[in-house]
C-alpha cells in the first residue's frame, strides 16, 4: 500500500518526536533529597562545629547541584542533561557523610581528652584537699581550691551538653587556680620555716617560767587547734579550740580574721553574763610588739593607711564547732571555759604560736 506524501511526512515527524523525547532525562530529585538528608545529619552530628570546613564544602556542593538541576529544568526538554547535577549532588552526599564521620571522630577524641583532664583535676583537688585538711585555715588558698572545685563541677555540666572545648577551658582555669594555691602554700611554708624557731622559743620560755614559779600558763598551738593548760612547766589539761576564720597567719589588722601570735597575759576575766560568748579571758592584744609591727606594715604599705590594729582578743566560750569561725579569738566549749577559769586569772601568761613541737 502506497502512503500519500502527507502521511509519510506525518509519520516521519511523529517518529522524530518519539526519538527526540525518548532521550529526555528525569531530574535527580532523589539525589537532591539524599544530599539534603546527609547535610542535615551532618549538622546534627556537630559537623558545623567540629568539621565546619567539610560541612561547608558539602553545603556548597548541594547548592551547586541544585542550581545545575534548576538550570537544566529551564532548558528545552530534549536538550536537558542532568548528569552533571547528579554527579555534583552525589559528591555533596559523600562530602556531608565525611563531615559527619570527621565530627564524630573529633568529638570522641575531645571527649576522651576532656575526661582525662577532668580526672587529673579531680586527683589534684584530692591531693590539695588532703594538704589543707587538719591544717590552719589558709584563707586565700581555700579560695583557690574552691575555684578549682567549681571548675570541676562546671566541666561536668558542659560535658553533658557536649561542649567539650568549653569544658577543657574551664578545667584549665581550675588547674590555674590550684597552681596559684600551690604558690601560696609554698610561700606559707617558707614563712613558717623562718619563724618556727621563734615560736619554739616562746613555748620554752613559757614552760620555763611556769616551772620556775610553779604557776599556771596557757599555750595555744594554732596548727593543732589545741589549747594547753600548763602548771609548773607541765601540761595538765588539753582543750580543742576553734580559731579565727583566717587563722593561718599573724594578725595584721582589725577584721582580717587572723588569730594573733605572741606572748600575752590575761587582762580581764569575764564571767556572769559579761561576755557575749558565755565566759571569756581577755588578753592584752595588741602588745608593744604588735603595735610596732602594725606601724611598720603601714609605713611599708603592706596594709592600708586606714586600717586599725584592733583588739578584744579573747579565749571565750561557744566553741566546739569543729571549724574556724571567730574574728580572731580562741573559742572553747562552755564546759571547757568552766574548767579553765578555775585556774586562770588576771596576769596569767597566754602564749599563742602557729606551731611548735617542744612539749614537756
Amino acid at each position: 500500500m502506497k502512503l500519500s506524501g502527507k502521511l509519510k511526512l506525518s509519520l516521519l515527524l511523529i517518529t522524530g518526536f518519539i526519538l527526540l523525547f525518548a532521550g529526555c532525562q528525569d531530574p535527580p530529585i532523589g539525589s537532591l533529597e539524599r544530599a539534603k538528608y546527609a547535610l542535615n545529619q551532618a549538622g546534627k552530628s556537630g559537623a558545623l562545629r567540629y568539621s565546619e570546613k567539610t560541612y561547608r564544602e558539602a553545603e556548597e556542593l548541594m547548592k551547586a547541584g541544585w542550581m545545575e538541576m534548576a538550570r537544566q529544568n529551564g532548558r528545552f526538554a530534549p536538550f536537558r542533561d542532568y548528569k552533571a547535577a547528579d554527579s555534583i549532588l552525589n559528591l555533596a552526599i559523600t562530602t556531608a557523610q565525611k563531615a559527619t564521620t570527621d565530627a564524630q571522630t573529633q568529638i570522641q577524641n575531645l571527649q576522651a581528652l576532656t575526661k582525662a583532664e577532668r580526672e587529673e583535676l579531680y586527683n589534684d583537688l584530692l591531693e590539695w584537699r588532703e594538704a589543707l585538711n587538719g591544717a590552719l585555715t589558709k584563707f586565700r588558698a581555700e579560695h583557690y581550691w574552691n575555684s578549682g572545685e567549681l571548675a570541676y563541677k562546671t566541666s561536668e555540666k558542659l560535658m553533658m551538653n557536649g561542649e567539650y572545648e568549653e569544658a577543657r577551658e574551664v578545667i584549665a582555669e581550675g588547674k590555674e587556680s590550684l597552681k596559684k594555691m600551690g604558690a601560696i602554700l609554698a610561700d606559707y611554708d617558707n614563712d613558717e620555716a623562718t619563724k618556727i624557731h621563734i615560736w619554739r622559743r616562746w613555748v620554752k620560755e613559757t614552760l620555763d617560767d611556769s616551772k620556775n614559779s610553779g604557776g599556771y600558763a596557757v599555750i595555744v598551738d594554732k596548727s593543732k587547734h589545741k589549747t594547753y593548760l600548763i602548771q609548773a612547766g607541765k601540761v595538765i589539761h588539753t582543750y580543742d579550740c576553734d580559731l579565727g576564720y583566717n587563722s593561718a597567719h599573724q594578725k595584721m589588722f582589725s577584721g582580717d580574721g587572723a588569730t594573733p601570735e605572741g606572748k600575752y597575759i590575761v587582762s580581764e576575766v569575764k564571767t556572769n553574763g559579761r561576755s557575749k560568748y558565755y565566759k571569756a579571758l581577755l588578753i592584752n592584744y595588741p602588745n608593744a610588739t604588735d603595735k610596732k609591727r602594725f606601724q611598720e606594715n603601714k609605713s611599708r604599705g603592706i596594709i592600708s593607711g586606714r586600717a586599725r590594729i584592733g583588739g578584744l582578743i579573747e579565749i571565750h566560750g561557744e566553741g566546739g564547732r569543729g571549724r574556724d569561725w571567730t574574728e580572731g579569738c580562741i573559742a572553747l566549749t562552755n564546759k571547757e571555759m568552766d574548767h579553765i577559769t578555775k585556774y586562770i586569772g588576771i596576769g596569767t601568761p597566754i602564749t599563742i604560736v602557729r606551731r611548735s613541737n617542744n612539749w614537756p
